[in-house]
């Protein structure tokens, strides 16, 4: 499963919902939204991220301190993954609240060798070699290392007047800092309590009205939830209390939200 497009540049907002907020958005949809074409296949599709940063973890500490300008390197495969499998390479850029994706189409296998070895790949068809150019430019800025593994199954919709607008809920969030590759399989610690979604709402213009009328009908509201960030502060909790389970600063909210 490899899905299309080589750039991105859109405002990203995320929404964290319990099980009966995802249930009542979920049956407001069908008038608006469809679901793209590899949700119709499996109601919820696996994704798993490599992200990769330096040994002191140079940039998500920078971006958990929210600057007007951050990047992430990221490698993401859908489904089951071997090393043949055609993936994504991606420099994830914020600007003012804006999410800038620049991304090429490689494998697994050559992904590895051109982050941490810094080899190129032979040319293919399905490379964009100026995406490659600006990864490589960024890999000679920062000596960066596989960091975290994250996985979680994915239901993805379009709006049906406006491709742009699209729509993803996330669930089953496990993440890992062993065996920091995507052949293994998804396994982990769990991000999120049970029953608990990511909602992304995703669009280069401004929300339609009755998107924003759903959202205010049940409730919903935006928040900075990051995956990678939230992992990166359970981490720090986990070395500061001697690798016990530590207090992830989402799940008291989202406590309250059920009642």
């Amino acid at each position: 499963m490899v899905m299309n497009n080589a750039t991105f540049n859109r405002v990203e907002k995320k929404y964290i919902l319990s099980q009966d907020q995802y249930d009542k958005i979920k049956l407001c949809f069908s008038t608006y939204m469809k679901k793209d074409t590899y949700t119709y296949k499996n109601k919820f599709y696996t994704i798993s991220n490599i992200y990769y940063d330096t040994d002191d973890n140079m940039l998500i500490k920078k971006s958990v301190s929210k600057p007007k300008f951050k990047v992430k390197l990221r490698l993401r495969a859908y489904g089951e993954i071997n090393e043949n499998t055609l993936a994504f390479l991606e420099l994830k850029k914020k600007i003012n609240g804006y999410v800038n994706k620049r991304r090429t189409k490689i494998t697994v296998k050559d992904a590895i060798e051109l982050v941490e070895k810094h080899k190129l790949p032979d040319f293919k068809d399905y490379h964009n070699f100026q995406v490659i150019k600006e990864i490589v430019y960024f890999l000679g800025q920062y000596d960066l290392k596989p960091s975290v593994v994250i996985s979680y199954d994915r239901e993805a919709y379009f709006c049906k007047a406006n491709n742009d607008l699209r729509i993803t809920f996330d669930k089953n969030i496990q993440t890992r800092r062993f065996n920091i590759n995507l052949t293994d399989g998804v396994y982990g610690k769990q991000l999120l309590e049970n029953g608990y979604y990511v909602m992304e709402i995703k669009t280069n213009q401004n929300m339609p009205l009755w998107l924003i009328e759903i959202l205010n009908n049940y409730k919903i509201f935006p928040t900075s939830f990051s995956k990678y960030g939230t992992e990166f502060y359970n981490y720090l909790n986990e070395l500061e209390r001697g690798n016990k389970e530590c207090l992830n600063p989402y799940l008291k909210p989202l406590r309250l939200l059920s009642h």
